[in-house]
């Protein structure tokens, strides 16, 4: 039975039990997921400083894993550090933006993008610019509301989502992501509110979940040749955590 390590970019344990479910709900059966919280880093991450020192946390929580896994999820809409991960792993490594996008691409010619805070959107364009896949995104609008404050009212929440989500369709958007990890216990809702317009909605949390699980089985993961290639022996001074 394969598994997935799911690895939350926040140290809020709440966001991490949403990525969970909405991860073991996207794969088979027989696939494990273990949901990880780094142990240390900020509470949410909405900003370039958070977004560094979490790719810091994630690696530790990561490397600090003791139980065998076969891919990891790393759940973070437009953060960095999924290189990091690709660096010294030899499993898969799948980054929820870009799987995000990349689906919707198979799904619709364009696709616009949903999130947090007006912020994190230039953090987005540029993942996905990044990923080569800027030229399918018509566009990135917010909601504006804190990710931890986005499971505090589901509905609230949702019809935020789905009024900015209708406003990227009539800009011409003819799928929709949902930009932030948190925002996966919206997904049903915002689907079928927008069940009018015939537009697919695609979560990130579970694309990135599926796609890894298909990577395993294909018995494929992260070229070595140059830029993944394993770090090589070195000493790093001062370093404080494990």
């Amino acid at each position: 039975m394969p598994t997935i390590l799911v690895v939350n970019v926040n140290t809020s344990a709440a966001v991490t039990d949403v990525i969970a479910a909405a991860a073991r709900a996207a794969v088979s059966p027989t696939t494990g997921v273990v949901a990880l919280t780094p142990r240390f880093g900020p509470a949410s991450v909405e900003s370039n400083y958070e977004s560094h020192l979490s790719a810091v946390g994630v690696l530790d929580a990561v490397q600090g894993y003791a139980g065998p896994f076969d891919a990891v999820v790393h759940a973070g809409f437009g953060e960095v550090g999924r290189e990091a991960l690709q660096d010294v792993l030899t499993v898969p490594v799948v980054d929820i933006t870009e799987a995000a996008a990349h689906t919707a691409c198979l799904l619709g010619r364009t696709f616009g993008v949903v999130t947090s805070l007006d912020r994190a959107a230039p953090s987005i364009a540029d993942r996905l610019l990044l990923a080569g896949l800027s030229g399918r995104c018509t566009g990135i609008r917010s909601v504006d509301l804190p990710v931890l404050e986005l499971e505090a009212a589901p509905e609230v929440t949702a019809g935020a989502f789905v009024e900015q989500a209708r406003r990227l369709v009539e800009d011409g958007a003819e799928v929709v992501v949902l930009g932030c990890a948190g925002m996966a216990g919206v997904h049903e809702a915002v689907s079928a509110d927008l069940a009018d317009l015939r537009v697919p909605v695609v979560d990130g949390v579970a694309a990135a979940a599926r796609l890894a699980e298909s990577l395993v089985a294909l018995g494929l993961s992260t070229s070595k040749a140059r830029s993944y290639a394993t770090p090589g022996p070195k000493a790093v001074l001062g370093w404080p955590l494990r």
